[in-house]
């Protein structure tokens, strides 16, 4: 069974492979350090982790949204 991860599950996603690969890891280590500041740090610092995972987790959707918006326009522009 293939692995998946959050960002893999972007199907739209135009960005290159070295970036998902650098994204995928950054959320990987995040999570990592969610996981030690969930037993001895203020839960703000907790919060703060989570809000980072979840921001690039939607970066690929976001910028494959963007790319549709793109191709729309361009479309409407041609017509």
């Amino acid at each position: 069974m293939k692995k998946t991860t959050p960002l893999s599950f972007v199907k739209l996603m135009a960005l290159s492979k070295s970036v998902t690969s650098s994204l995928e890891e950054a959320s990987a280590s995040l999570r990592n350090a969610l996981a030690y500041a969930a037993r001895q740090e203020r839960p703000i610092v907790c919060s703060q982790i989570a809000k980072m995972i979840h921001d690039i987790e939607h970066i690929g959707s976001f910028d494959g949204i963007l790319d549709k918006l793109e191709e729309h326009l361009e479309q409407l522009d041609e017509e």
